[in-house]
């Protein structure tokens, strides 16, 4: 199967700059014409700003936002939402028929967050708590059908430039065993907890997983071209054991182009797929 991307599949943090550049190149193609609008990302149905977001709008969260399963889904929880891509995009997936709380960490992303949420079609569907998730799931009793976090990975290494960026890279906030134990406390026992990582961290991250209880259900190892080892693997964890199905997703075909497949997953989201 193969899938394309329209961002740096390489880069956690893909630029803004550099994806407008893209929608317009490509406005330009198709002989569309739109309004872009600066600091943010402009999809079909939203925009999202993330000029205060440490984190940009970036490949590994919009494969994760196209791909977790929300089928049946009623209840939803972003762990570390950021801007609120994951949130938007699955409140636009299920229609506005599923409750979304998104919990972030960081006071201005969250401010910005709760901004594109009310901006979007779907503002009474989302909630924005600004907390930090290891305080916030044990003040909440409610369960989830769906759990997705796009989570730091890095261990601790050169300061970043600001704080909310070091939160945000770093594993130091909220390290993997911590975020598990998390997810485990606010998932329904049918519910999927999805996340997405560099292939290099993995499999250490579905053995922690199994030895705290879950199940690896899910997996898709992402490659940029055929014949090369993947970069990341999308992955989806469950309380409860069953069958396992896995997949490999090339980004580019052959021809170098994006694929029919990728842009089958995404025209519902950019504007000129």
């Amino acid at each position: 199967m193969f899938i394309s991307n329209i961002m740096n599949p390489f880069s956690r943090n893909a630029l803004s700059p550099m994806l407008q550049r893209i929608q317009v190149k490509v406005a330009s193609m198709t002989g569309h014409k739109a309004v872009l609008r600066r600091g943010g990302f402009t999809f079909k149905q939203f925009f999202v700003a993330h000029d205060r977001c440490a984190m940009k709008v970036g490949t590994d969260g919009v494969l994760l936002g196209a791909w977790a399963p929300v089928a049946g889904v009623k209840r939803i929880l972003d762990i570390g939402t950021g801007s609120g891509l994951l949130a938007l995009m699955l409140a636009q997936r299920t229609h506005g028929h599923a409750s979304i709380d998104a919990v972030e960490i960081d006071n201005e992303a969250a401010v910005q967050a709760r901004e594109n949420a009310a901006a979007s079609p779907w503002a009474d569907k989302i909630t924005v708590h600004q907390s930090d998730i290891k305080q916030w799931h044990l003040q909440h009793t409610e369960r989830y059908e769906l759990i997705v976090s796009n989570p730091p990975y890095f261990d601790k290494g050169v300061s970043c430039a600001t704080p909310q960026r070091e939160h945000a890279r770093y594993t130091t906030q909220l390290d993997h065993s911590s975020l598990l134990q998390c997810a485990a406390d606010r998932i329904t026992e049918q519910g999927f907890f999805c996340v997405v990582l560099p292939e290099s961290i993995g499999q250490a991250f579905v053995s922690q997983a199994e030895q705290q209880g879950w199940h690896c259900r899910f997996r898709a190892d992402i490659t940029e071209h055929e014949g090369k080892p993947p970069h990341r693997v999308l992955l989806g964890l469950s309380p409860t054991a069953g069958e396992f199905f896995a997949e490999r997703i090339v980004i580019r075909g052959p021809d170098q182009h994006y694929s029919e497949a990728y842009t089958g997953l995404t025209q519902d989201f950019y504007l000129f797929m």
